[in-house]
């Protein structure tokens, strides 16, 4: 009996030997699995998050041992918890992301996984992996631009931007191409279904038609229809919706400029990228009418900063609370336009315009009143009124209701310096 057992332990020996032996290296694992990603003309899951300064080629070079040497020496590799590495991480992240876009990448990225995921088990059971000397860091593989770039150039970031500039406007175009509403019906018979380009499902919806449409020139931005049209450069139906450098033109603008600089991976560097310091901006239907406006206003771009009223120090504050701006119509003696809310980025209040309806709960607001004489922003788009351009202020109550035939109203007389 002692000899069957000892019979049998010997063949389970030997067969575990066998396998053992029979495990493919890492390196022929890296020249299986990893190297076509390498080699493949087609790019990696990446995509499915970035829209450029990054892909998984990135960090594999042609040497196994230097691939895994660099990624190592990143802390991409988990050499004791190989199954936790970083790496892995990072080629899941899109994992959660179940849009049709996504499944697309699914595949791509599950079959990256497995190769990475083999790969680094197999090298971190390999202790002239694991103790091999540091490489130089200019001999890692890495993203030829820097960490800040890539998570710039990341989608979520670009609908972030999206919903703050061009979406946060989408009162001063929205009655003629949100989709599915009873203008846009009238006009889509009329032009085709490119009208509805707002889409009613709301941001995310509208950045996905727009990306795939010719509204964006990502050659020439400033070129992009969704810049001329309302500039009126263009036939447009809806006549002028923007005058050079109003808030509007600057807000799309702003995106376009990024966007087509993020697509043609235009960013080297962190300087590079634009200032994304100013307050969250949303967009209502609230309206502020400024009637009998002198002779002086007349066709010039008037701006409007309303502030809030801060009972803890008695006093206005210092930010204000919502702003719009607009050419005044000079025969009529009129200025109007809908309010864009203002909050500081991550603050409570923007977090609950976010989360909810935006809006302006009633009560007594400070106005102050900006014109521009110069014609500053007409020749340089980024130019901000300020105290040079100070028109005067006055104070209002208004419970604030919705609506172009619901205007909060003010006399331009009570507007003084």
């Amino acid at each position: 009996m002692k000899n069957k057992f000892g019979a049998l332990a010997l063949c389970l020996l030997t067969i575990g030997t066998v396998r053992a032996e029979d495990a493919p290296t890492p390196a022929q694992v890296f020249e299986k699995r990893i190297l076509p990603i390498f080699k493949s003309p087609n790019p990696s899951s990446c995509t499915q998050c970035h829209l450029a300064a990054v892909d998984l080629k990135n960090y594999i070079l042609p040497s196994h041992e230097k691939t895994f040497l660099s990624l190592r020496d990143q802390g991409l590799i988990d050499l004791d918890n190989p199954e936790k590495s970083k790496i892995l991480q990072l080629i899941q992240m899109g994992e959660s992301d179940k849009s049709p876009a996504a499944l697309i990448n699914a595949k791509v990225r599950q079959t990256e996984y497995e190769a990475f995921a083999e790969w680094i088990k197999s090298g971190a059971r390999d202790p002239k992996l694991r103790n091999a000397p540091k490489l130089e860091p200019s001999e890692r593989a890495a993203p030829k631009r820097p960490v800040e770039v890539i998570r710039h150039d990341r989608e979520d970031r670009l609908l972030e931007s999206f919903t703050n500039t061009v979406w946060a406007m989408r009162f001063r175009c929205m009655g003629c191409h949100t989709e599915g509403s009873v203008e846009n019906q009238k006009y889509v018979k009329e032009f085709g279904d490119r009208v509805a380009w707002m889409k009613a499902d709301g941001p995310e919806a509208t950045l996905s038609y727009l990306r795939s449409s010719k509204l964006i020139n990502v050659n020439d931005p400033e070129m992009s229809t969704l810049l001329r049209k309302p500039l009126g450069a263009v036939k447009h139906g809806g006549g002028v919706k923007f005058a050079p450098g109003d808030q509007g033109y600057k807000a799309f603008r702003e995106f376009i400029d990024d966007y087509a600089k993020t697509v043609r991976d235009q960013y080297a560097k962190a300087d590079d990228l634009p200032n994304r310091d100013g307050p969250e901006r949303f967009g209502t239907d609230a309206w502020l009418k400024i009637s009998n406006t002198p002779p002086a206003w007349a066709d010039r771009l008037v701006q409007v900063n309303v502030y809030a009223w801060d009972a803890n120090k008695s006093d206005w504050r210092t930010e204000p609370i919502a702003s719009t701006d607009r050419v005044v119509w000079g025969k009529g003696k009129l200025w109007q336009h809908s309010l864009t809310l203002l909050a500081a980025k991550g603050s409570e209040q923007a977090k609950a315009w976010d989360a909810g309806k935006p809006a302006l709960p009633g009560g007594k607001y400070l106005v102050k009143v900006y014109m521009e004489s110069k014609g500053r922003p007409a020749k340089d788009w980024k130019a901000v009124l300020g105290p040079d351009d100070y028109a005067g202020q006055t104070e209002l109550e208004s419970s604030w209701p919705e609506g172009y035939g619901k205007m909060t109203e003010v006399d331009a007389a009570k507007v003084r310096k």
